[in-house]
């Protein structure tokens, strides 16, 4: 029987939650991290278990392994138009129309830096195109854009709905953590946020229309979002590794404003949060068979509340649904941060290194917090 959590009733209520006993099987879920661009997660690592026909944590799916890469079935290799050079890319781009792909081979790597620096460049991509390289086929590590000028307000602007963006490696120029900054700034007497942002910050892809695919991509490096999303509903975020957005006070995997997006079959680490959200009325997410490795600076999965937008209010988002993940990091797993208009449910996640509900859920009124494994070696969930 689901429980509505107050702060107070959370501990008490998770520890009386029911339970079924018996006895599991563990699959995994990963391919060979060798190739195809994923990480060094250990190939074969266990990511859910099977109790009474439930399965419990991340499972992949018919498209492939969880993260993409090697294995990944919705690979596209070739286009329309073909860029292997930043000048192509942007002409290209600017020529291509709905329905169309702009295809960069698997062995490119399109350096953003110096136009970025000098000419703040941002590519454009149009409404219904497809930007696509190769990740994962015949071990290609996808196509790399990358730029190193830590002033890299943002590297892709999609400019209308229905647009994708699969097969590449997208890197940003700061995965550092740069915890001493954050510390000047809003320690005792610290100068706050004017201090704060002197210092830039760094985004991947924007989004502000509906419809947007991010599929079989490495997302890495950005000091404010990997993926961020202040506009448009229904985004599907799926099959991408996105790790090392951990600038300290900002850091986010994938970012939401005023959208909501079903973000699943992803492979997060080292971020400091993996999902993050304004928490304002209409921010919503689906977070579903996605693994956390390891490593986060803070708690893994968010959504912010009224306080923290300092707007009178306690409402954090509108619907929040996590299931079917699986953390490894040690930090709290899921933190929210008010209450949802409607609801929070977190239910049928492994939490590997949490013993029960209090130690793997933050939250209030609203969030509810049932049917989970925790442990290494689960034998009932709780």
């Amino acid at each position: 029987m689901e429980k509505n959590f107050s702060r107070r009733q959370f501990v008490r209520a998770a520890a009386a939650a029911g339970s079924l006993a018996a006895i599991g099987t563990i699959s995994p879920t990963f391919a060979d991290p060798r190739a195809g661009g994923l990480s060094d997660f250990p190939a074969g690592k266990q990511t859910w278990k099977k109790i009474n026909n439930t399965v419990y944590g991340a499972k992949a799916d018919e498209s492939g392994p969880i993260g993409g890469g090697t294995g990944y079935k919705n690979i596209l290799t070739k286009g329309d138009f073909v860029a292997e050079d930043l000048e192509t890319l942007i002409d290209v781009l600017g020529k291509a129309k709905s329905g169309q792909v702009v295809f960069i081979p698997g062995k490119a790597i399109i350096d953003m830096t110096t136009f970025i620096y000098i000419d703040k460049l941002t590519l454009k991509i149009p409404e219904g195109v497809t930007l696509a390289s190769d990740r994962g086929h015949n071990g290609s590590l996808g196509a790399q854009i990358t730029s190193d000028a830590l002033d890299t307000p943002l590297m892709i602007q999609i400019t209308g709905p229905d647009v994708r963006i699969t097969g590449i490696r997208l890197q940003g120029p700061n995965p550092k953590r740069y915890l001493d900054h954050h510390k000047r700034a809003f320690g005792k007497g610290g100068p706050g946020h004017t201090y704060y942002y002197k210092f830039p910050t760094s985004n991947g892809i924007n989004v502000k229309f509906p419809k947007v695919e991010i599929d079989n991509c490495e997302i890495s490096g950005f000091a404010h979002a990997g993926v961020n999303l202040p506009g448009g509903n229904d985004h599907h975020i799926h099959h991408n590794h996105i790790h090392k957005c951990q600038y300290n006070g900002l850091g986010y995997g994938v970012a939401l404003d005023n959208s909501n997006a079903l973000i699943e079959y992803n492979l997060f680490n080292e971020n400091r949060h993996s999902i993050a959200g304004t928490g304002r009325i209409g921010c919503s997410y689906t977070a579903r068979h996605n693994v956390h490795e390891d490593i986060s600076l803070s708690h893994c999965f968010d959504m912010h509340g009224g306080r923290d937008r300092k707007d009178n209010t306690t409402i954090a988002g509108t619907l929040i649904e996590i299931y079917n993940n699986t953390f490894y990091a040690p930090q709290t797993a899921v933190v929210i941060r008010g209450v949802p208009q409607e609801k929070c449910d977190v239910r049928q996640n492994w939490l590997i290194t949490h013993k029960d509900a209090r130690a793997a859920v933050r939250a209030e009124e609203k969030t509810f917090v049932t049917d989970n494994l925790y442990g290494d070696k689960p034998a009932k969930p709780a």
